[in-house]
């Protein structure tokens, strides 16, 4: 990512939240920043996220933008800490550039048995892309060039987890420790967290080796579990810790049960559940852990992320191209909206992410993976009512309308429609089709009992958009009114699926989704 590329998704995204007003500096195809130059704007149609973007290819610089942030900011706004937020985004795309040719090759010798199951291979790959909608999103805030290399995704590394003993009394826990663990009394502890306990004795013997997932501070122990710790560092703004609150341990596994209430009751959904029933904490939020175990249907098959799906593979073409494109993409979103339009009539919204859902493509057809509950939000009067109290108040609401945002700024945009659009600019899918295909299986999804989702989704004017910059770096709750940040929603975007209503298509055939061919260098 160039400067000139960086600056101009920054802009997008304060454009795209109004911070500040700076959308009154603009004109027709022009935006006259504050105290800096002239920016060229361009149509966007059909528009992602906003009707208009920065157009990216007239060199800005990121040093104009910033100086236009400090314009229009309140004094009060964090601004000093999103300058050093997109300055150390730009000093990590520099790194992954310098570094992911020879990922790239060390990938390529990785033999396709260990492609398969919940590792890191494509975990690796999607470490890569930028994330569709928050404009640092690679920056691990706070962490340095030697640090980044041991412990993120991107390099791909091995590291032995460090263990403290923790005294009983502090401990609370449930669920059932892997035969791996070294002992009961001890908690794992991430090597970056180990300086910030002080008042806690840090065995020095390593017992466990790991590589870093996506997510960083979740990592693979072996070919069925997952180990999630506590990290200082932050994420899509300095707001989003990787620490882990202790309530939202106990919170998420509530969640799965949820889940699997529903799952039992609606058995032809194609839907995965990664068990996170197991977890611990000593009341701090830099001393917990969650287990994750991976259903055995799993093991086998290839778990991409969504968030993988347009990486670059080790041989130049994007993961997705190694099986049929709109054959996949159309078998995924049918999994998706069926799973999401069902959880809604129960009254959940999964905060799923593209991180968090992963496509399960094995002999036996496309699954989905789900993981990570903690953010689900359930709606207090819904059909799962009475199943047990959610310690976080944040994760039960009584407006159906919080549910519907949720679905909207999740399921549609980052989950389906970031998708599409990625296929569109990388040529593999047109836009036209990708959105009509989004379109005609949420059509097909909605029931004659969902107007209220219809109204929100297909048939609605605009669609919410969340402010995730302003929200998660320059303004703080106090003043934002948002309980959580990262359901802090801005001005209101197109309605993608409004558009070319005429081109439409029906693909609900359900095929095995084989590869295109069985050479080892294809498989990504």
């Amino acid at each position: 990512m160039s400067e000139g590329a960086l600056a101009a998704r920054v802009l997008d995204a304060l454009l795209r939240e109004d911070y500040g007003g700076l959308r009154r500096f603009a004109g027709g195809s022009v935006l006259a920043l504050p105290g800096g130059p002239s920016v060229r704007l361009l149509e966007d149609d059909p528009g992602f996220l906003s009707h208009t973007v920065v157009d990216p290819s007239q060199g800005l610089r990121l040093d104009d933008v910033l100086a236009a942030v400090r314009r229009v900011a309140d004094p009060r706004d964090d601004v000093a800490a999103f300058e050093r937020e997109c300055r150390e985004t730009l000093a990590t795309a520099r790194l992954h550039a310098a570094a992911r040719p020879g990922v790239l090759r060390r990938l390529a010798r990785v033999p396709d048995e260990l492609r398969r199951g919940p590792g890191t291979y494509y975990e690796t790959l999607a470490a890569y892309t930028d994330h569709p909608v928050h404009p640092t999103g690679r920056c691990r805030i706070g962490l340095n060039e030697a640090e980044l290399k041991g412990y993120a995704p991107e390099f791909a590394p091995t590291f032995p987890m460090r263990w403290a003993a923790v005294p009983p009394e502090r401990v609370t826990a449930a669920g059932v420790l892997p035969e791996w663990w070294p002992d009961e009394g001890l908690f794992p502890v991430h090597p970056l967290t180990v300086p910030h306990l002080e008042d806690m004795r840090v065995l020095p013997e390593p017992f466990l080796d790991v590589a870093p997932t996506l997510s960083m501070r979740t990592v693979a122990v072996d070919g069925r579990t997952h180990l999630k710790v506590p990290l200082t560092t932050s994420t899509l703004g300095l707001r989003n810790r990787r620490t882990i609150v202790p309530r939202t341990l106990p919170d998420g596994a509530l969640a799965e049960r949820l889940l699997h209430d529903v799952l039992r009751r609606e058995p032809h959904l194609p839907v995965l559940l990664a068990d996170e029933q197991t977890y611990g904490h000593a009341g701090s939020p830099l001393l917990a852990y969650m287990v994750r175990r991976f259903p055995a249907a799993t093991a086998r098959a290839h778990i991409v992320p969504v968030a993988a799906l347009l990486a670059e593979a080790p041989d130049g073409r994007c993961v997705i191209e190694r099986w049929d494109v709109p054959e996949l993409f159309g078998a995924y979103l049918d999994a998706l909206l069926a799973l999401n339009v069902t959880l809604f009539r129960y009254g959940i919204a999964l905060e799923a992410h593209q991180q968090n859902v992963s496509l399960v493509i094995g002999d036996g057809g496309l699954k989905l993976l789900i993981k990570d509950y903690d953010g689900t939000l359930v709606l207090a009067e819904g059909p799962l009512r009475g199943r047990g109290a959610f310690e976080d108040a944040r994760m039960v609401t009584r407006d159906p309308e919080a549910l519907a945002r949720v679905f909207v700024t999740i399921t549609l945009h980052l989950c389906a429609a970031a998708p599409a659009f990625g296929l569109a600019r990388r040529g593999l899918l047109p836009a036209r089709d990708g959105l009509a295909m989004i379109r005609d299986r949420l059509d097909a999804a909605l029931g004659p009992d969902d107007a209220f989702l219809r109204a929100r989704t297909l048939d609605a004017a605009a669609l919410p958009g969340k402010a995730m910059v302003t929200a998660g770096t320059l303004v703080d709750k106090a003043r934002t009114g948002s309980a959580d940040i990262n359901k802090h929603y801005g001005p209101p975007g197109p309605n993608y699926l409004l558009r070319d209503r005429r081109f439409r298509h029906h693909h609900r055939h359900h095929h095995l989704l084989h590869p295109r061919d069985d050479r080892d260098d294809t498989c990504c």
